[in-house]
């Protein structure tokens, strides 16, 4: 049975909230990926995420200005989070019921990577 931490991506790249929505374009592009963690803002604080639909969706197609947003503003928090050893089945199915395209793969101590939807499509393969 494969399992998420086998399949899942293990570079994550952070971003702060407080940065500019035109700055997590730019982390985008230059790590090439369509996701950003955001940052917890301290041990109780939950971590966000960004994605390029959020960025779509909440600010190209409101018409607001990228360098005037601050990511906090936009992202999608809490997260839902999977575990290492969740089958790619069953995450199948939380994605489909949730209607997410990727999540955080948490330990229970630190997140370790994020398994996609492309992920669990090519597992398939």
């Amino acid at each position: 049975m494969v399992k998420a931490g086998d399949v899942m991506a293990k570079d994550i790249v952070y971003i702060d909230g407080n940065a500019t929505v035109g700055e997590a374009v730019n982390t985008m592009f230059a790590k090439k990926v369509s996701a950003l963690i955001v940052n917890s803002r301290n041990v109780d604080d939950a971590f966000g995420i960004v994605t390029r639909k959020d960025v779509v969706s909440k600010l190209v197609a409101q018409g607001k200005d990228p360098k005037a947003v601050k990511v906090h503003e936009i992202m999608t928090k809490p997260l839902i989070t999977v575990s290492p050893g969740l089958s790619v089945k069953y995450c199948a199915r939380l994605f489909s019921k949730t209607g997410i395209r990727r999540a955080p793969v948490f330990d229970g101590k630190k997140i370790v990577g994020v398994l996609s939807n492309s992920d669990i499509f090519k597992t398939i393969a």
